[in-house]
């Protein structure tokens, strides 16, 4: 599904001080910066608002992909500022507009139309004064991979077509991102819910202030847009609420989480079938009788996916030396795989909803009537009709305050998520363990292999580095304890920006595990083949071992100088798991309920 799942899932963080003097702001280390590959700058993705896919952002925020809006998507953005406009001039409340902010909102800023003279030049001064702010908001360490701030910036391309910002600043975030002029965005200043400082940076950079990258280069931002031929936009309206208040920011880095999870999950499924053909494996834990008797959908579809990957194998004909029954971590691998598929397709589910719907406060909603809707025409919602005018082409519809930018459900699920990686990965652990027990294997693979270099540990068993990446894991399951602290207006905060940090760590260490179980599974796939020459271990599982001797040789004198396990993530990164059986995602909305 996805080209490429490389990333590298650090923010940097910024110079510390030098001889103990404060660093003044032009002696500031310059931050490591990991750009793109645009590899894909040529495709253009048409935004609607309505059905961008986890491909598509990928595809721009990762490759480079270039964007538009459709017709629709334009309009309706257009109407949305329009009725915004025409309800000020109604003399309707609107929060962040002609009213205040947190503990100012019932601060009357303006009165009347918008438009006219004496509104039209404070509220542009007003807006312009914001966007500039914005470079100085937030907290460091910098984002230093650029296709997290570009994941942020389509999310909010795509889900602004159902806010109200001015056309203007709609087509420069287009441009920005089809320019690849990618603002410096600090990673803090968010409380998980709406990422306010962090589109307050995106929103300095479209008024050519503080600093951006263009194309992967450093400069001020004014220097970026001048070369890639844009003039700094003139903000209007209240384009700084339509900008700053949304979920962009953390639910972009779960498009990420989206597309290298489900990676990391392709290749647990495919180093799984390699450790049953290492283990010579009971299979039966797979079969028919044993799925019927449980019908959970996500679990079913993992066994049939793995009796597929091993369809052919010598593990399907009799051997007298296999025995009844694996330990649990294998025979239970497909159970605790299939429901991190469940948690996945779950939070794939939440993502896909929050990528294309308003996070926006407040909800501008053009068409609607009183009749739409019984409590439409109680007098409390009446006080937010848009009765419709000049400003709005004759459009009515409502202008109302909301909480949506409250992150769940998909906070929510990115913590589960992340747990569901963990109860897989503890069984991962404990498989590449027990093939150092031959009460499981059987066999010695000193009595079958030729001898080994000394110190040499062919298969990984018994060795501390899965223990370590084991424990390096743990540390990211404990869910956070849900917080509240009394702001002036807001009292909830959701740490979306934590738990996607120690999921997406999660999955990154969850593949330094695989390649873990990749090394001890292939080397024992060389053990079987070298006892018994005919033995077949089914068309996936072979095509990747094969793939991988070839980077990884079994003569340990023919490897790399480096630490193999690094060498062996590196190429599960590089190298999908579904280049070597045909990709696919579960589909159990039954198991879903």
């Amino acid at each position: 599904m996805f080209k490429d799942f490389r990333h590298h899932g650090r923010i940097v963080f910024l110079g510390s001080l030098v001889g103990g003097l404060l660093l003044t702001p032009g002696a500031l280390a310059t931050p490591e910066y990991y750009p793109i590959k645009a590899t894909m700058e040529d495709q253009t993705i048409t935004l609607t608002g309505r059905d961008l896919t986890i491909d598509q952002a990928l595809r721009i925020a990762r490759f480079g992909a270039k964007v538009q809006l459709s017709a629709d998507a334009e309009q309706r953005e257009a109407d949305a500022y329009g009725l915004l406009l025409e309800a000020a001039a109604e003399g309707i409340t609107i929060y962040r507009f002609n009213r205040g902010a947190g503990d100012q909102r019932e601060v009357v800023t303006f009165t009347g139309d918008p438009m006219s003279p004496e509104n039209k030049d404070k509220i542009a001064k007003r807006q312009l004064a914001t966007f500039e702010a914005g470079a100085r908001s937030g907290l460091g360490p910098e984002v230093g991979d650029e296709e997290i701030v570009r994941a942020m910036m389509v999310i909010r391309a795509n889900t602004l077509t159902w806010a109200s910002a001015s056309p203007p600043v709609m087509q420069m975030l287009i441009d920005l991102l089809n320019n690849r002029i990618t603002p410096v965005v600090q990673s803090r200043g968010t409380l998980g819910e709406a990422d306010l400082a962090q589109i307050e940076n995106l929103e300095a950079t479209m008024v050519g202030k503080g600093d951006c990258y263009y194309r992967g280069v450093r400069m001020p931002a004014a220097q970026a847009l001048k070369e890639a031929g844009l003039k700094p936009v003139a903000p209007f309206g209240a384009d700084d609420d339509a900008l700053d208040v949304t979920n962009a920011y953390a639910t972009g880095q779960a498009v990420l989480l989206i597309a290298d999870g489900k990676a990391a999950l392709d290749w647990a499924d495919l180093t799984y079938a390699i450790d049953l053909n290492g283990m010579n494996s009971s299979v039966t834990p797979l079969g028919k009788p044993v799925q019927d008797a449980r019908p959970f959908a996500s679990l079913n579809w993992d066994a049939s996916r793995i009796l597929n990957l091993i369809k052919g194998s010598y593990l399907f004909l009799d051997d007298p030396k296999r025995i009844i029954q694996d330990p649990e971590s294998l025979r239970a691998s497909s159970i605790r795989q299939g429901s991190a598929w469940k948690a996945w397709g779950a939070l794939r589910d939440t993502v896909i909803t929050q990528i294309n719907s308003s996070d926006n406060n407040p909800a501008v909603r053009v068409g609607l009537s009183p009749s739409d809707s019984w409590e439409l025409s109680t007098p409390q919602f009446m006080k937010f009709y848009v009765k419709g005018g000049k400003g709005s082409n004759g459009q009515h519809g409502y202008v109302v305050s909301n909480a949506n930018w409250d992150p769940y459900p998909m906070s929510n699920d990115v913590e589960a998520f992340t747990n569901a990686l963990a109860n897989m990965d503890v069984a991962v652990t404990l498989r590449i363990d027990r093939f150092s027990s031959t009460f499981f294997t059987v066999d010695k693979p000193a009595d079958i292999m030729p001898p080994t270099p000394t110190g040499y540990r062919p298969s990984g068993g018994g060795d501390y580095m899965p223990i370590d990446i084991w424990q390096e894991i743990q540390s990211m399951t404990a869910p956070l304890t849900p917080q509240g602290q009394a702001m002036p207006v807001e009292d909830l905060q959701a740490q979306t920006r934590i738990k996607l940090q120690h999921a997406r760590k999660a999955v990154d260490v969850s593949m330094d595990l695989l390649a873990q179980d990749m090394l001890v599974g292939s080397y024992w796939l060389d053990v079987r083949k070298t006892q018994r020459a005919d033995r077949e271990f089914g068309p996936s599982p072979t095509a990747a071992w094969t793939a991988f001797r070839k980077v990884v040789p079994l003569d340990s004198t023919l490897r790399p100088d480096r630490p193999i396990g690094d060498v062996t993530a590196a190429w599960l990164k590089a190298n999908p798991a579904t280049n070597f059986y045909p990709a696919g995602e579960p589909d159990f909305p039954a198991d879903r309920k």
